[in-house]
C-alpha cells in the first residue's frame, strides 16, 4: 500500500509541473528612475542612416535615436544627432523627457545583431521639455537593453 500511494504522490508531482517558458524576444526594458520598466511592443526604423527605437507600454513610449546604424557608443546631451525621450499620456495628463544638445546625458551603445534586428543598451538622464504636470523634473533610465528590436522599413 506504501508503493502504491507513494507513486500516485510521484505521478501527481510530475504531472503538475508544467512546460511553460516565456521568451521576451523582442524586448526593451531598463529601469526607469529605479523600476524595472518593460515595453510591450518595441520597433526600429532607419531614414536616411538615422535609426529610432520606438518601445511602447499602453501610456508610454520611449525612443532611442543614433546617427548611425554601426555597432558603436552614441553619447548622448551632446546633440541631436543622437538623443532619448520619454513621454507619458493618460487622462489629460502629458509628460515628455528629453535630451539634447547640453540638455541630459547618457549613452545608447549598439551591438552586433542577427540581421534584421538591432540590439544594444542605453542609459540616459532627461529632464523635462514642458511643464510636468505631475511635477517630476526629470527621467533617468538605468540598465536599458534593447534585444533583436526588428528593423521595420521606414514609412
Amino acid at each position: 500500500m506504501k508503493k502504491i500511494l507513494s507513486l500516485l504522490v510521484l505521478v501527481a508531482v510530475f504531472a503538475s509541473c508544467e512546460d511553460d517558458a516565456s521568451f521576451n524576444n523582442p524586448s526593451v526594458q531598463g529601469k526607469k528612475d529605479n523600476v524595472l520598466w518593460r515595453a510591450s511592443s518595441s520597433t526600429a526604423t532607419i531614414t536616411g542612416g538615422v535609426m529610432t527605437i520606438n518601445a511602447y507600454t499602453p501610456f508610454e513610449t520611449l525612443t532611442l535615436i543614433t546617427a548611425s546604424t554601426a555597432p558603436g557608443t552614441y553619447t548622448l546631451g551632446v546633440n541631436n544627432s543622437n538623443k532619448a525621450s520619454y513621454s507619458f499620456e493618460a487622462d489629460g495628463i502629458t509628460s515628455i523627457y528629453s535630451t539634447g544638445t547640453g540638455i541630459g546625458d547618457g549613452q545608447i551603445k549598439i551591438e552586433a545583431s542577427p540581421e534584421g534586428t538591432v540590439t544594444g543598451t542605453f542609459y540616459f538622464n532627461a529632464p523635462s521639455t514642458i511643464a510636468d504636470p505631475i511635477g517630476a523634473p526629470s527621467v533617468n533610465y538605468q540598465e536599458g537593453h534593447f534585444y533583436r528590436v526588428p528593423i521595420q522599413a521606414a514609412q
